[in-house]
């Protein structure tokens, strides 16, 4: 089997009394759509702020592509090559598309105005803002100046994505990309994810809508009690099943702990 991509090997943290990373394993594979699902508390949003480098776990590790690394902030993690869009988006409404997409990681002028006046060249960054965009099939985006203020939240999450995708070079992480959207948005951005997928970049989607994982993820990780429980295939069991286990209602198979 090839190496993961992305891989936590027993995460443990706590803050005083309370253990919010129990043990916690984590395995990503190359081309593949990984839900990351769990009851609320039950720990998966630490993990993966772990895995974003937003926090530092007490113990443990992570490796990315086999190797052992140590984000101590999330620009680490960034310039490894994870991206994440969180449900907040991250996005300035009052700056252009192509200003949000380069916001932090500005394209400067070559030569002096670039060097000595800090001159942004914004042309360069318009035009690779155009190509991701239009890489992403993100038609009903027309003007690249256009401000995100005036984006519908489809659109919105368009331009989130797209910007994961223009600097995530080994990763993608997604929590809630559909939350607040309403069901056409929501196909258009679960549309979205497919393309990412298609174009070589696994992804992490942390949700809690059940039919949407089951539409696009090929594994499902359930996480309870700081911990993973099991890695399933959304095709072996059913929806009432997945929920079964990740309430405690049941107990997933011994062997799924490691699928």
């Amino acid at each position: 089997m090839k190496t993961p991509v992305l891989e936590a090997r027993g995460l443990f943290k706590r803050w005083g009394r309370v253990v919010a990373m129990d043990g916690a394993d984590f395995e990503l594979r190359q081309d593949e759509i990984l839900a990351v699902i769990g009851d609320n508390g039950a720990g998966k949003s630490t993990m993966i702020k772990a895995l974003a480098g937003a926090i530092r776990p007490d113990v443990g590790e992570i490796l990315l592509d086999g190797k052992q690394v140590d984000f101590r902030t999330p620009m680490d993690a960034r310039n490894a090559g994870i991206e994440s869009v969180f449900q907040n988006l991250a996005l300035s409404p009052a700056l252009s598309i192509a200003d949000n997409l380069f916001l932090g990681r500005e394209i400067r002028k070559s030569g002096p105005l670039g060097r000595w006046f800090r001159t942004l060249d914004r042309s360069a960054m318009a035009a690779e803002a155009r190509r991701q965009v239009g890489a992403l099939g993100l038609h009903t985006i027309q003007d690249i100046h256009q401000k995100v203020e005036t984006l519908s939240g489809g659109q919105r999450q368009g331009v989130a994505v797209a910007r994961a995708c223009a600097f995530g070079g080994r990763v993608v992480i997604m929590d809630e990309p559909t939350a607040a959207l309403g069901v056409k948005e929501s196909r258009k951005v679960l549309d979205l994810i497919l393309d990412v997928r298609r174009r070589g970049l696994p992804i992490v989607l942390i949700s809690h809508n059940m039919p949407h994982v089951f539409e696009v993820a090929d594994r499902i990780h359930i996480h309870r009690l700081g911990r993973r429980l099991a890695v399933v295939r959304p095709k072996d069991f059913s929806m009432s099943d997945i929920v079964s286990f990740m309430t405690g209602a049941s107990v997933p198979p011994p062997e799924l702990s490691a699928a």
